[in-house]
């Protein structure tokens, strides 16, 4: 299967020492900076990560639309946006709008999002699930709302005093196609089968909520089995789109090793753990060591044979001159051997 490779930052910023990226500021410019020279070594993906609450990356879609104007071929998208926190209509507007900047190469992850420093940070922002509905519903219902007005459904009732009718007017702008750019971010075999049936691309999170005591490649990989079998029973005509996040830090320099060298020697293995009383998670291994190893690590690992897109998960504060170094380290000697081949021709 040929594959897409993109990078995924979190956006973390702090003035610590060592952090090439001390204020919000230097987040927001060097990720633009970063998608420009991904794009340079054609990288297929830019994409970040949104927490609120947290010195991380929070608002998407200027930094998308930015990232739009300075690119012209790279997919942009996020990985991904909590739907508890979002107007679904000023979310389709800002979506169109960034969209329709960077010529329909939106590819936006959202979902329930992930544990947050915040408690219960969506109700700060006005949203107070109903009684009887979960974070989850709440979620989900946001996310019909969004994907309604992205695909044109009238909204709300026309005022017959400056339009002459009462139909039901759409959001504005809309941008064609983007409906089925969306990605569901998905941390169970359960929600695999939801996202398939409403139609949504699968983005397979960073953890899983659930062990049954196989590896997380192998259980990421029967949940995209269970993803394309329930897509294929929905009749959807168009092909869906099914990523995986990875870390990956290859050592070719001696800087490498002076950042992850430890981590390599080190016994790499899944980790399980609970995010909270009462939900167990498995997190994948981080990829660290010669790339001739990390090459077969990932031949090895199930999901990422069966997944189209595969995003890298990079240390953004190391700056981006050092996160453009491992991409290319990426582009040039691994990622070919996976099935990957670059979007342009690299220099």
């Amino acid at each position: 299967m040929k594959k897409k490779i993109g990078f995924l930052s979190f956006g973390h910023w702090q003035a610590v020492p060592g952090s090439q990226v001390r204020t919000a500021a230097d987040s927001l410019l060097q990720t633009i900076e970063l998608a420009v020279a991904a794009e340079e070594l054609g990288i297929d993906g830019a994409f970040v990560r949104v927490h609120h609450f947290a010195r991380q990356l929070a608002a998407p879609y200027p930094l998308l639309a930015a990232i739009g104007a300075r690119t012209s071929r790279i997919e942009i998208g996020t990985g991904v946006i909590d739907m508890r926190y979002e107007n679904p209509l000023y979310a389709a507007e800002e979506a169109a709008s960034a969209d329709l900047i960077s010529g329909g190469r939106l590819q936006l992850g959202v979902s329930r999002g992930s544990p947050e420093t915040a408690l219960r940070g969506s109700e700060a922002f006005g949203f107070v699930p109903p009684e009887g509905m979960t974070d989850a519903d709440l979620a989900r219902a946001h996310t019909e709302l969004f994907l309604a007005a992205l695909r044109g459904a009238g909204v709300a009732t026309a005022n017959p005093q400056l339009t002459g009718t009462t139909a039901p007017l759409p959001v504005l702008p809309q941008s064609p196609g983007l409906a089925d750019r969306i990605w569901w971010g998905s941390g169970t075999r359960q929600t695999a089968r939801w996202t398939a049936e409403q139609g949504l691309n699968l983005m397979s999170s960073t953890l899983l909520t659930e062990d049954t005591g196989v590896s997380f490649g192998e259980l990421q990989a029967e949940q995209i089995a269970i993803f394309r079998e329930a897509w294929k029973e929905a009749g959807w005509e168009r092909e869906p789109r099914v990523s995986v996040s990875r870390s990956i830090l290859p050592i070719t320099t001696d800087q490498d090793r002076a950042y992850f060298g430890a981590r390599g020697r080190e016994e790499r293995h899944d980790q399980v753990g609970y995010l909270d009383a009462d939900t167990i998670a498995r997190f994948g291994k981080s990829y660290v060591g010669e790339p001739d190893r990390i090459v077969e690590e990932l031949l090895d690992d199930p999901a990422v044979l069966a997944a189209d897109t595969i995003l890298l998960t990079v240390p953004n504060q190391l700056g981006v001159d050092y996160n453009a170094h491992l991409l290319e380290t990426v582009a040039t000697q691994i990622a070919p051997a996976i099935g990957w081949e670059p979007a342009t021709a690299l220099v």
